[in-house]
């Protein structure tokens, strides 16, 4: 009955996001889902893997290193979405497909090194910090993000894709859709800028997703509303 459960939710997701995007004239096959699966069993992941969800998203470096060593066999595609410390980046490197919250200068290079030749370059989202929250990490000015679009650019083992953020949290549509048209327009201004092509937002989640695909986003990231409610963290 869980899985079942699990199974008509992730559905539910999907047929959420189908609707959204013809609502505001966008082609639902331009959306990724990330199924966020933090402090959620590598059984559930299997689950949802086998039903066909193929990109999860991590925020511990750890825990998706172990759940991509005990579902390997399933060829997942990893995306990590949390803080990263660069002691950590060979682990991101060696496991992820997709970084969505490089904000720091010295995590580029590490990163860089340690993506394996085998593997195609590393996607990487730049976070940026729409509402200049303190709780939150991400780059709160143009020239700092530059700078940091420029740092990735500079590195053959590193792609760099778009923009990823988190912002405030409100319940009205119009709020949240004022700040994804911030971020969409920040990628436009720093594409241009550069002189290259970002066709990433990873931005929405569960509680703000229509707002989000209203304004652009091509990834979108839910868990509760696919795993349940997190209890207690999974070792």
């Amino acid at each position: 009955m869980a899985d079942a459960q699990l199974i008509e939710r992730w559905q539910h997701i999907q047929e959420k996001i189908y609707q959204s995007a013809i609502r505001h004239q966008r082609d639902p096959n331009s959306i990724k889902l990330i199924a966020v699966s933090k402090f959620h069993s590598a059984e559930a992941i299997r689950t949802l893997a086998d039903a066909g969800q193929k990109s999860f998203g991590e925020n511990y470096v750890q825990e998706m290193t172990e759940k991509a060593q005990k579902l390997a066999a399933l060829n997942i595609d990893w995306h990590f979405i949390g803080p990263l410390q660069s002691n950590k980046c060979q682990w991101v490197a060696e496991t992820a497909s997709t970084i969505h919250s490089l904000d720091r200068l010295k995590l580029v290079a590490p990163l860089a090194r340690y993506r394996p030749q085998t593997l195609p370059p590393l996607a990487v989202l730049l976070q940026v910090n729409i509402d200049y929250e303190t709780s939150k990490a991400g780059t709160t000015d143009f020239e700092s993000l530059c700078q940091l679009a420029q740092a990735v650019m500079a590195q053959e083992r590193l792609s760099l894709q778009g923009l990823m953020a988190i912002p405030a949290i409100s319940s009205d549509m119009a709020t949240q859709r004022a700040a994804f048209e911030k971020v969409r327009l920040l990628r436009n201004q720093l594409a241009e800028k550069l002189n290259l092509n970002l066709p990433e937002l990873s931005m929405g989640m569960s509680s703000d997703l229509d707002a989000a695909i209203a304004e652009g986003a091509t990834i979108v990231r839910v868990g509760t509303d696919i795993f349940g409610r997190r209890i207690t963290p999974v070792t």
